[in-house]
């Protein structure tokens, strides 16, 4: 009943958010940080009050090690309450590649798209040349994209091995990575079969990688570098 009662809560605040929505739309592109520093805050608050909701507690450590600029954060991922806990807690505007099928949800999909996410259709390998292009053009406009290179949820404390493609993101658009240890999420969720219950989740930020840095990396020395930094934080 409990995880009923949330997923209509979470339902309620989607819907009442859709007037923010209606003005994000009319909001400039250019320049895309000043409009996503207006936007943000929406998707920020309705994920942040969904996790109180379930009872769960969250802390942040190295918010310094985020740049004032664009950046490719890396991530493990544990759950499905991931996402919302990066949009509530990292402090910063940023979207996330995302499976195709999550343009079928009516309004979140919008907000993605206002957050200039990139969308993937898994079932077609070409379309991965096009989401690196949508990525990099993101990143260009101003806006910190989220990844999480194990591909899938992990549902439990290791972390899988990542796959470098996505880094390219980075490499072609010359900003800095920031790698992001989430720790407690798959216990909200995945670790009682889709029963919603309280946990604390830990969300370390480490320090930025810059080009300067990683140019002389192969992607997949520097997927090896991140995933034992990230999996180093896991208690």
């Amino acid at each position: 009943m409990k995880t009923i009662l949330i997923y209509a809560y979470s339902a309620i605040l989607v819907l009442g958010s859709l007037t923010k929505l209606r003005k994000a739309t009319k909001i400039p592109d250019s320049p895309y940080p000043e409009k996503a520093k207006q936007i943000f805050d929406t998707p920020a608050r309705v994920s942040k009050r969904v996790i109180e909701k379930t009872k769960s507690t969250v802390t942040v450590k190295g918010r310094e090690n985020l740049p004032d600029q664009p950046v490719l954060v890396v991530a493990n991922h544990q759950g499905l309450f991931d996402i919302l806990v990066l949009l509530a807690y990292l402090d910063k505007p940023v979207g996330f590649i995302a499976k195709q099928e999550i343009k079928k949800i009516p309004i979140i999909s919008k907000w993605m798209i206002q957050l200039k996410c990139v969308f993937i259709d898994r079932s077609n390998r070409r379309a991965a040349i096009k989401v690196i292009d949508d990525g990099v053009e993101s990143l260009k406009l101003g806006q910190s994209i989220v990844v999480f290179p194990e591909g899938t949820r992990s549902k439990g404390p290791d972390v899988q091995t990542f796959k470098s493609g996505s880094l390219r993101l980075a490499t072609r658009a010359e900003v800095p990575i920031v790698p992001v240890t989430i720790d407690g999420t798959y216990k909200m969720l995945e670790e009682k079969d889709g029963k919603i219950q309280p946990a604390h989740v830990s969300l370390t930020i480490g320090q930025a990688i810059y080009p300067k840095q990683y140019k002389a990396w192969k992607h997949n020395q520097l997927a090896e570098e991140l995933q034992q930094t990230i999996a180093g934080q896991i208690k």
